[in-house]
């Protein structure tokens, strides 16, 4: 597993690029689909610190792996989130299943 995935306490994070365009998030989306079918995973926090772009693809990659958790609430997270991004994820209403902080320790 490279430095981009991170497994503590069942809880997996992953430090996305700084382009989450759709090749970067397919490829993202089979990794971690390959984690999920290693091991047991409760929650995954998406770590935006590096990403200033992010398109529908990115969207849907995070809405796939919450329905890959089962759809429990507070199963996914999103960390150190730009203005750019937060106003992207609320905009697609993804906040209605995920909590989005803007900082590391909310």
């Amino acid at each position: 597993m490279d430095q981009m995935f991170q497994i503590g306490d069942s809880i997996l994070t992953v430090s996305l690029p700084v382009e989450l365009d759709h090749p970067n998030s397919q490829a993202i989306s089979q990794q971690i689909d390959e984690i999920l079918q290693e091991q047991y995973i409760r929650g995954i926090v998406f770590d935006f610190g590096n990403t200033t772009f992010m398109d529908s693809s990115g969207i849907g990659m995070i809405m796939g792996r919450y329905k890959a958790l089962g759809m429990r609430q507070d199963s996914i997270r999103a960390i150190r989130v730009n203005r750019r991004i937060y106003k992207i994820l609320n905009l697609s209403g993804i906040y209605k299943v995920m909590k989005i902080c803007r900082q590391v320790e909310e």
